[in-house]
């Protein structure tokens, strides 16, 4: 017979959710009520066990890793834990301990097959058990890997101007000119600087260029075509890359930014900016950092011959 106390903790587990208890009566003399204290481990990561416990009182976390990380799982009273290793007969894939002085029923796992022989209840609740859990990692996988994609955006953003920073430029640009070699496509490189921008900050400030910059971004980014890249290089320094473009196709579309930059990019101060490009077309093995040479000697020589000009790379 099962005392009035541990037939109130039965009625209230899930396990036993609309179970009628007199099916399975017999079956819980095979069982055995422990007390753990409170840092006691129920169960070790990768060690065999043999038993699904269930909790009558007091509370459980399961780690699935260090300790130290915080917890996959923060079981009370009617929750059980171990059910896994009882599907899949492996050693336990976490470590459960006793978040304080806990009270559980160890039910071996033969009893608990015989439990689920003699109620389908006792199947049906041990199945959604079962699905609430593999639910439950699911959904922390999908954040796990969202907050992954957070941070490798946040690496590859420049916090400035919200386009992407040099880092990313590295590992992006030599793949799309690879890309575009061995399809036999033409590629451009175009450098743009704006000129004079250290006058422009000495005379305004720096927060007044940093919103210059937020804006020279915007608008150079909204005058490329879908397929091009662009980034911010290094202080007021923007690299564009375009496929599928030869120089006679980037000549124009560096022009049309350096004039969308002239008419759109001024700021309350009054002050009209400029903006100079270097454009280089790639040739055969070019590797990415000579393609940006030859860009940056283009940008140099529209530069020393006025500025607020384009000029292509020899």
């Amino acid at each position: 017979m099962i005392d009035s106390l541990l037939r109130e903790h039965l009625e209230r587990a899930k396990l036993f959710s609309n179970v009628s208890l007199e099916s399975v009566e017999h079956l819980f003399e095979s069982c055995q009520q422990l007390k753990f204290e409170r840092g006691d481990h129920l169960i070790e990561a990768g060690v065999a066990n043999s038993h699904l416990y269930l909790v009558l009182g007091g509370e459980v976390r399961v780690y699935l890793q260090d300790r130290n990380m915080p917890p996959q799982a923060v079981l009370g009273g009617g929750d059980c834990v171990g059910e896994m290793s009882l599907l899949d007969g492996q050693p336990a894939s976490a470590l459960v301990l006793a978040a304080q002085d806990t009270a559980v029923l160890a039910i071996p796992h033969e009893v608990l097959w015989s439990m689920v022989d003699c109620s389908h209840g006792v199947a049906r609740n041990l199945l959604a058990i079962i699905s609430g859990r593999m639910r439950d990692s699911n959904q922390a996988l999908v954040a796990m890997q969202a907050r992954s994609l957070e941070f490798e955006d946040a690496a590859s953003v420049d916090a400035l101007t919200g386009i992407h920073n040099r880092r990313w430029m590295l590992e992006a640009f030599p793949r799309a000119m690879a890309r575009c070699e061995h399809d036999g496509t033409p590629l451009c490189l175009v450098m743009a600087d704006i000129d004079l921008f250290r006058h422009f900050n000495q005379r305004f400030g720096y927060l007044t260029g940093d919103a210059l910059l937020r804006r020279m971004a915007r608008r150079l980014a909204d005058g490329l075509r879908a397929q091009d890249l662009i980034g911010r290089y290094g202080g007021e320094e923007f690299l564009m890359l375009l496929p599928n473009a030869s120089a006679a196709d980037a000549l124009p579309i560096a022009e049309r930014l350096r004039e969308l930059v002239a008419i759109g990019c001024g700021l309350p101060t009054g002050e009209g900016v400029t903006l100079s490009c270097g454009v280089a077309q790639m040739v055969p093995g070019e590797s990415l950092d000579a393609l940006i040479s030859r860009a940056d000697a283009a940008l140099l020589r529209a530069k020393q011959n006025g500025r607020d000009r384009v000029e292509a790379a020899s």
